[in-house]
């Protein structure tokens, strides 16, 4: 049995039975883990309010190379999540809503796209950026197209948008989007039956910032508009669903409780 520690972002906090906890988290070091946190839900717990969902945490745990679940044994929270559920806007409830709905998107496209058991440094540094950004004020809907938008880049399915896959030419300010979303296309490769949607310049400078640029530049020197957000958020939504042949949970509850609760 190995011990481990280290410093980890907390992706998801499960209930079981009536004391114990399942926690998923991301290591820099070890990757995408799912452990059993004992007795985490009596009232004097060792783990206390550590254990909560985008918090970054030192955990120690036990592990066996033939066990599914690691056996945390302590947490101690470097930097807390609450701020992400806080929402002192006129808006109320939707805004509160909205804190909790992209957390829990944002954390599951950690437990799809990361590596499970592999040094994983690309992921845990983009997610642990996002999240400060977003506790230092970032827009969420900034926040989620970029998170997404890298996660996909990194998973090596949806690269800045430079050179036509097809032809090689260097792509403009226009460009199609191919009807099975493995890419984007020039005009002239994609312009004709070959494709589904038309893809404007400023969706296409955003794709292309991203990579020169972090959140809190961005939200501090970009004029980024709902109306290019929107753009982005499809066009990530149907590679997204191309690649892993489903669309995530999280996103699906997302839009249909900001559909019900919005008037």
């Amino acid at each position: 049995m190995a011990l481990r520690s280290g410093e980890v972002l907390v992706l998801q906090v499960i209930d079981l039975q009536e004391k114990d906890r399942i926690v998923v988290f991301l290591s820099r070091d070890w990757g995408l883990k799912r452990g059993m946190a004992r007795n985490a839900r009596t009232r004097f717990s060792r783990f206390g309010g550590e254990l909560q969902q985008l918090a970054k945490v030192h955990l120690t745990w036990f592990e066996k190379a033939d066990q599914e679940f690691v056996r945390i044994s302590g947490a101690e929270t470097i930097r807390v999540a609450l701020g992400l559920h806080r929402d002192l806007d006129r808006s109320g409830q939707v805004r509160h809503l909205e804190g909790f709905l992209v957390s829990s998107y944002l954390s599951e496209h950690m437990q799809l796209f990361a590596q499970d058991n592999e040094p994983d440094n690309h992921h845990y540094r983009l997610l642990d950026t996002t999240v400060q950004a977003l506790l230092d004020g970032c827009d969420r809907w900034l926040a989620a197209r970029y998170l997404e938008c890298w996660i996909l880049r990194l998973s090596g399915v949806f690269p800045a948008p430079r050179h036509c896959p097809s032809c090689g030419n260097a792509i403009g300010d226009e460009a199609f989007l191919a009807v099975d979303a493995a890419g984007l296309l020039c005009p002239s490769c994609g312009g004709g039956a070959g494709a589904n949607r038309r893809v404007g310049a400023e969706a296409l400078a955003f794709l292309r910032r991203i990579g020169g640029s972090d959140l809190a530049t961005l939200q501090a020197n970009e004029h980024i508009d709902e109306a290019t957000l929107r753009s982005v958020e499809s066009l990530t939504r149907e590679v997204r669903r191309a690649f892993l042949g489903r669309e995530l949970k999280s996103y699906r509850i997302m839009q249909r409780t900001l559909r019900d609760v919005t008037p």
